[in-house]
């Protein structure tokens, strides 16, 4: 005999909230910018000469893994799944914001100054960076909208009704 679970019940997609919606579109978005500037970096190394595609393809793959979680999970909560809100929170919020500025601060805590990089930075620096405060700020900005009383009253909602 088998035994069957019924699936965890998803908001009616008229019933979803803009601000849900909203924190959909910003983790595709955070999605796209994480991509660009995995592009940007691929292009930047390989130009160099400093690693082969073969070097770059374990790290490549890590990437497009979690990229497609990400659209995964983005696209269960533009569902209203309220399981895919948790997710997004812990990995991507907490864990994708983490690998966001630890360089950076790393960097400044070892004495290196912004104005100093924006001295020396070349059009490439600066579309990297442009690229990395939009995903930053698309991350940030999913986290608030998830989160926001609206959302949270529709995924209170949700969690209460019956599964099926």
């Amino acid at each position: 005999m088998s035994t069957q679970h019924a699936p965890q019940s998803a908001i009616r997609p008229s019933a979803v909230p803009a601000a849900v919606r909203t924190a959909s579109a910003l983790w595709f978005t955070a999605v796209g910018a994480g991509a660009f500037e995995a592009a940007l970096a691929v292009a930047g190394v390989l130009a160099d000469g400093s690693a082969s595609p073969a070097d770059l393809a374990p790290g490549l793959g890590l990437r497009l893994a979690v990229f497609a979680a990400a659209i995964f999970m983005a696209v269960r909560l533009r569902q209203g799944r309220p399981w895919s809100r948790i997710a997004l929170a812990l990995t991507l919020g907490v864990f994708g914001t983490v690998s966001l500025v630890i360089e950076p601060v790393r960097w400044l805590l070892d004495g290196h100054s912004i104005g100093q990089a924006v001295a020396d930075a070349d059009a490439m620096a600066f579309v990297f960076a442009g690229s990395r405060i939009v995903h930053l700020v698309a991350v940030l900005s999913a986290m608030a909208m998830m989160f926001s009383p609206e959302a949270n009253a529709c995924f209170r909602g949700a969690s209460r009704s019956p599964r099926g």
